[in-house]
């Protein structure tokens, strides 16, 4: 019994809601651009989240005379609604030989030494992955180059990946194969995955082709994950889905938000494409998008033109921004306005998004909370013939909800 206090009040007082919570929150661009633009309800109980707009403006004007009676076009209200939120889980495991081991006994100066290195690592992994889940889609990174029989796999990202972590690797033409990674090659890409956490043998992916969009998962993102950027930014002509809230994007202006075309994007002209599409994006689009999100890729390029040729273009130094936590903001002026470039990690190289922060909102429960039983615990203990382990679990319900859609842009299809 003296252990089992001396860990649970260890944990009231080192892992608090507060802490994972802003962990969390100033690790995530997007978490803390919603933070501070107040777009972040914690007040959202699960059931139906309406989400009501207005799908058709009164626009009956006649010159020389009055619209007729039955001709008269009245504002249309439409009810968007999600149906309920998402969630994810995670859970941190610690065994209690090596707490006894470390230092002598479970105490609370041994989880002062050993929690704060393991929230960190933890909470960065969580970060990477639900924001990699909320920016850029379910799926957390793609083939490189088709899998083989026992070498592995090439992947664009392997920096997503961990050692020992179950994945689901999926295409258009094969099953779904659920493994775990055994081996990461950082330079080269590949990735071995196996059928087992130890021992097992190493999965054939052969069939799973470049071709045939070869992606992976974290485990359940497949089939329950957060509503991506991307995806509501996105036409369903270019890849986005066909509906939002359950309303079909084509029916209203107001679900579409501005396709940019970055077909003809290169390293050498990309800053020129992009004041282009901003003007698109101001013109058509009913916001004021103040935020141009891309990888650092299309960061870097944008920096070596800055460089080498600034032409018309230059950067405002007072409003360049560098944060620990993994993303670059910088301010470009150009002849035609104004531009708040955002270079961040988790960012995919195909795509661009022009935010207006308005429009974007993250409903939830709470954000991120401990599992608590009924008797107050906040952990569960598990004893096996090996010995005793602890478990600790953190979820997150809610919902991140594009409101505006029509205030926003994404520039697709670059490939340079």
């Amino acid at each position: 019994m003296a252990t089992t206090r001396t860990f649970q009040d260890m944990l009231n007082e080192y892992l608090t809601y507060d802490l994972l919570k802003e962990e969390y929150t100033k690790r995530s661009w997007l978490m803390s651009e919603l933070k501070a633009a107040g777009q972040i309800d914690e007040g959202w109980k699960g059931g139906t989240l309406p989400v009501p707009f207005k799908g058709a403006q009164a626009s009956s004007l006649k010159f020389g005379g009055l619209t007729a009676e039955g001709d008269i076009a009245e504002d249309k209200y439409v009810r968007g609604e999600v149906t309920d939120y998402r969630e994810v889980w995670g859970t941190l495991l610690f065994n209690h030989r090596d707490l006894l081991e470390h230092d002598g006994s479970v105490k609370e100066k041994t989880f002062l030494r050993l929690l704060p290195d393991v929230i960190e690592d933890y909470m960065e992994w969580m970060k990477e992955n639900v924001n990699l889940n909320m920016l850029v889609g379910a799926a957390k990174d793609k083939a490189a180059a088709d899998g083989t029989a026992a070498a592995g796999i090439q992947v664009v990202r392997p920096d997503r990946f961990s050692i020992n972590e179950k994945v689901i690797v999926d295409s258009d033409t094969q099953a779904a194969v659920t493994g775990y990674v055994r081996t990461i090659d950082i330079n080269s890409g590949v990735i071995v995955i196996f059928d087992a956490r130890t021992g097992g043998a190493v999965l054939d992916l052969s069939a799973y082709l470049v071709a045939d969009n070869t992606v992976f998962y974290v485990d359940g993102a497949n089939t329950d994950s957060f509503t991506s950027l991307k995806e509501s930014l996105l036409s369903a002509a270019n890849g986005g889905s066909a509906t939002l809230y359950g309303q079909t994007k084509t029916a209203y202006p107001y679900l579409q938000s501005i396709q940019v075309d970055g077909s003809a994007v290169t390293a050498s002209n990309i800053l020129e494409k992009l004041f282009d599409g901003y003007t698109r994006v101001k013109t058509l689009g009913k916001g004021m998008p103040s935020k141009l999100v891309m990888s650092f890729k299309n960061l870097g390029s944008i920096m070596k033109i800055l460089e080498q040729d600034k032409g018309p273009y230059h950067i405002d130094q007072k409003s360049t921004k560098v944060n620990a936590y993994g993303w670059t903001e910088i301010t470009v002026i150009g002849v035609k306005g104004e531009l708040r470039i955002v270079g961040i990690n988790e960012m995919d190289d195909d795509f661009i998004m022009y935010l207006d922060m308005r429009a974007v909102k993250f409903h939830s429960n709470g954000m991120f909370r401990k599992r608590t039983a009924p008797d107050g615990k906040q952990y569960y203990e598990v004893r096996t013939t090996a010995g005793y382990f602890y478990l600790l679990d953190m979820s997150l319900y809610g919902e991140l909800i594009l409101n505006r859609p029509s205030y926003c842009g994404i520039m697709h299809s670059i490939s340079y």
